[in-house]
C-alpha cells in the first residue's frame, strides 16, 4: 500500500505567528538588530524574513517546494537550497560575525539564511525563543499580576526583572528572590520545587501557583 504524505492545512495567523516568532531568533543569534546596524548589514534581514517562511512552511506544514516558492516569491532552486541548508555550517560562520559581514556585505547568501533560520527553528521548539519576545511577556505578565492584584505573581517578576531565559536551576532565581516571601513562604521552599528548564516568565508563574496550589492542598486537605 502506498501512503500519499500532502501537506496539512494551514492557518494563516499560526504561519505568522511562529514565522515571526523563527525571524526575531535568528536576529537574535547574529547579535541584534544593534550589531546588525554595527556591520551595515541590515540588508540581510529579507533574506532572513523569506528563510523564515520557508522552514515554517515546510517544517510545519509539509508544504513542498514548488507550493512554498509560490508562496514566497522565490524559485523552486532557492526554496531547495534553503531547505539544504546545514545549520552546524550557520553556528561557524555566526562565530565569526566580522567576517562573514565582509564576506556577505550586500545580501546574505542563501545557504547562510537557510542554515540560521533552521538552527533558530529548532531553537525555539526547544523553547528558547528570542530574547526580545520574553521581554515583551515578562512586561506583559507583570502588568497582568498588578491589574489582577496578585502582589506574589507581581513581587517575583519586579525582583527578576532582566533574568535571561531559559532558567535552568533554582539558584538562578534565589540570587534574585532570596530575601521575598511568596504568599507567606520563603521563596527557597517555593523554588525548589519548581520543574526547570524554565522558558518565559508566564510559565514561572504557572509553576510557582501549582506548587502553592499544592501546599493549600496539603495544609487544609482540599
Amino acid at each position: 500500500m502506498v501512503i500519499q504524505i500532502t501537506s496539512i492545512p494551514e492557518n494563516t495567523q499560526d504561519v505568522e505567528h511562529l514565522v515571526s516568532r523563527v525571524f526575531f531568533k535568528s536576529i537574535d543569534l547574529l547579535g541584534g538588530l544593534s550589531k546588525l546596524a554595527e556591520f551595515r548589514t541590515l540588508t540581510w534581514l529579507p533574506s532572513l524574513a523569506r528563510a523564515s517562511y520557508v522552514i515554517v512552511l515546510r517544517e510545519e506544514y509539509l508544504k513542498t517546494e514548488e507550493e512554498i516558492a509560490e508562496k514566497v516569491g522565490l524559485t523552486k532552486n532557492t526554496v531547495r537550497n534553503i531547505l539544504r541548508a546545514d545549520p552546524t555550517l550557520a553556528l561557524e560562520k555566526i562565530k565569526k560575525l566580522e567576517e562573514l559581514a565582509k564576506e556577505e556585505l550586500k545580501g546574505m547568501k542563501v545557504h547562510t539564511a537557510g542554515g540560521i533560520t533552521k538552527l533558530a527553528y529548532k531553537m525555539i521548539k526547544e523553547g528558547q525563543d528570542a530574547e526580545t519576545l520574553v521581554h515583551h511577556c515578562q512586561i506583559v505578565s507583570t502588568e497582568v499580576a498588578q491589574i489582577l492584584d496578585v502582589p506574589w505573581a507581581y513581587m517575583v517578576l519586579k525582583h527578576i526583572k532582566g533574568i535571561k531565559y531559559p532558567i535552568t536551576e533554582a539558584n538562578q532565581l534565589l540570587e534574585r528572590l532570596k530575601d521575598v516571601k511568596i504568599k507567606g513562604h520563603d521563596a527557597a521552599e517555593i523554588l525548589n520545587k519548581l520543574q526547570y528548564p524554565i522558558k518565559n516568565p508566564a510559565t514561572l508563574l504557572h509553576e510557582i501557583k501549582q506548587v502553592l496550589s499544592s501546599k493549600e492542598e496539603a495544609t487544609y486537605g482540599i
